[in-house]
């Protein structure tokens, strides 16, 4: 009976067309057909020549390196992370560098020394396997955004390494057989790829290093890996349906567009575009918030927007109103989250380390350059003091489409379709999520209260560390533990199933955020823990002085099952943070993840009750 409430509850979530086309995609998986449409050995064919896709090449953000003008700056930093990265080094997820040599094979796993076979057909790669470790070591330098520091380098220092980019290219294409091997398991990191090829391609245009052969052998792996993301796209509108299908349509819009040459180009154009369209009309909602309920998976679709609405831009072409409507209000929800002094957002949501185009030396948490450069094409006006470098390499003749200047708001700011609520004082940031999930959520973290302070994220979230990882870790980063909420003994606010699918989904009964003389006070109660009572409540009150750095919490379950405690967390690293409550808090260690792939020790403070209410004050001793 629970395995079949599983699935009624699962189909109910999900949808008809989700399960339907799940079912058919295994028995395809299976049979082997996929192994029929995605040929592992195809003819090799000349599209266009490499004279003739100079001479004719679409707009790009550039024509070539010899063509961009904007100032140089010849970073130290610049130059030591080059240095790395042409001895071997890799940034993985901006954050970890890892050694993988002069001769890497592009399937070793550097995180669980696992090997992949690379002449195993994709369809029969598995990408969560606790042998073989977290896929993504495996995908991150084959993403091929290391090339950027390189390309950076090379432009601010005057130099030139586009025989080690191109011997880069080449090397992967000689070890990735054509729809073998685990880099062509995921449809997202095949579209990255090609769009930094492409990048790299037009940059060095006009490099000795770059000849025919080479040419052919490079534009050969990039229909044929586009081949693979038209005809798969399905898996990511149904299946998926979150940043994948946003990155990929607009992949096959561009590839469309920039290689015309192609068979089937002008379709794979105008398919991509529609439904890029569409895919940005349902992923973001009015309010400008994004149904992965993720900042960082939100800055990727910022990315992909920019990609879009630059090069359409440039090439003389437009999406429907409505994109260009949800592009501005994705920039102004994430502007109005961000904190001032360093760019960063809270560390909310799903985050793994995805960071596609890293046209400035900024750290990976400071959104300011991608929000920057988006704005700027959408109005014509920065939206900070400071220039980013990113805009440079977009193009400064952005077409302004009309929109006004986003101005930072203070006090209540309130994102309700979302459900996100947002107090700005001159010193403080509260940050809540109160909201709905029509679209499945990835962690049970509603009610999750982020505070900052002068700067310091005094209340963080404490991300995610892995996808793929030992049971344990999943469910602290993933569940309500490891967010600044409440638990019912040990029990997580929706009940976990395989991989990233909840059961008991919560939901938002309602919110009022008010403003009085002397505080600010939000109250917001959601339906939670259903898997042990349809019943339950949880309402959260905090109130924010406007005199001095404290909240006020009350949270209050009702009806709280006897056989549980009320457990209310706190994660912190703050020193001067009191918390104060007739009940003596409890310190352990727990784990915060700031970047991918790393976990730092965080302090924890847990207050337990066998009472339905509790209030806790939490102060900063200035």
């Amino acid at each position: 009976m629970g395995r079949a409430a599983d699935y009624i509850q699962l189909f109910s979530n999900m949808g008809w067309r989700y399960i339907s086309y799940r079912v058919l995609y295994e028995l395809k998986r299976r049979s082997g057909w996929f192994k029929h449409s995605f040929p592992t050995a195809p003819v090799q064919k000349t599209f266009v020549t490499l004279e003739d896709w100079k001479a004719g090449s679409p707009s790009f953000f550039f024509d070539s390196r010899e063509t961009l003008d904007f100032e140089k700056k010849p970073e130290v930093n610049l130059k030591e992370d080059c240095k790395k990265i042409l001895e071997g080094k890799i940034p993985f997820f901006h954050a970890n560098w890892l050694q993988l040599g002069s001769s890497y094979d592009w399937m070793t796993n550097p995180d669980s020394g696992f090997v992949y076979d690379k002449n195993r057909h994709w369809t029969q790669v598995e990408d969560y396997s606790l042998e073989a470790g977290d896929i993504k070591y495996v995908w991150e330098k084959s993403r091929f955004s290391f090339l950027y520091t390189v390309i950076r380098y090379d432009y601010h220092f005057q130099q030139d390494h586009s025989r080690f980019v191109f011997e880069q290219m080449e090397d992967w294409i000689d070890a990735n057989p054509i729809n073998q091997g685990p880099n062509y398991k995921c449809s997202q990191e095949i579209s990255l790829r090609m769009l930094n090829w492409i990048f790299a391609l037009y940059f060095y245009k006009h490099s000795p290093a770059l000849d025919e052969k080479l040419f052919q052998k490079i534009v050969h792996a990039i229909y044929w890996q586009f081949h693979h993301v038209y005809h798969n796209i399905d898996f990511s509108r149904i299946a998926v349906r979150n940043n994948h299908a946003i990155t990929e349509t607009l992949a096959i819009y561009l590839i469309g567009s920039l290689f015309p040459w192609f068979p089937n180009a002008e379709r794979w154009k105008n398919q991509g575009k529609k439904w890029l369209e569409e895919e940005i009309d349902y992923q973001i909602y009015q309010d400008g918030t994004f149904l992965q309920f993720s900042m960082n998976y939100h800055r990727v679709v910022v990315q992909l927007l920019i990609w879009a609405i630059g090069l359409a831009d440039r090439n003389g072409e437009a999406f429907k109103p409505a994109f260009y409507e949800k592009a501005y209000k994705s920039v102004g929800f994430l502007f109005q989250c961000q904190e001032d002094r360093t760019g960063y957002l809270p560390n909310y949501g799903a985050n793994d380390g995805a960071l596609f185009f890293k046209l400035s030396s900024n750290d990976y948490r400071d959104y300011r350059p991608q929000l920057d450069a988006l704005h700027r094409m959408l109005t014509g006006a920065s939206l900070y003091s400071e220039q980013y470098e990113d805009e440079c390499w977009y193009g400064h003749s952005f077409i302004s489409h009309g929109f006004d200047p986003i101005i930072k708001q203070q006090g209540i700011i309130s994102f309700p379709v979302g459900g996100y609520y947002l107090i700005r004082q001159a010193d403080s940031l509260t940050f809540i999520r109160c909201g709905n999930h029509k679209d499945r959520p990835s962690h049970a973290d509603n009610l999750h209260l982020d505070l900052w302070y002068q700067g310091e994220n005094i209340l963080p979230d404490a991300g995610s560390y892995k996808y793929n990882a030992d049971e344990r870790t999943l469910k602290y980063f993933m569940g309500t533990e490891s967010h600044n909420s409440v638990m019912l003994s040990g029990h997580d606010q929706m009940r976990k199933g395989a991989r990233f699918i909840w059961y008991d989904w919560t939901q938002c009964l309602g919110v009022q955020v008010t403003e009085e003389d002397d505080y600010y006070e939000f109250q917001g109660e959601i339906s939670c823990f259903g898997f042990l009572s349809p019943r339950i409540r949880h309402q959260r009150i905090v109130r924010i002085s406007k005199s001095k750095p404290e909240w006020t919490i009350t949270d209050r379950i009702s009806p709280k099952p006897k056989e549980c405690s009320l457990r209310q967390i706190w994660h912190t690293g703050e020193k001067k943070l009191r918390i104060l409550s007739e009940i003596e808090p409890e310190k352990t260690e727990s784990y915060y993840s700031s970047y991918y792939g790393r976990k730092e020790a965080i302090d924890q403070y847990t207050l337990v009750t066998d009472q339905e209410t509790l209030t806790t004050t939490i102060r900063i001793d200035r």
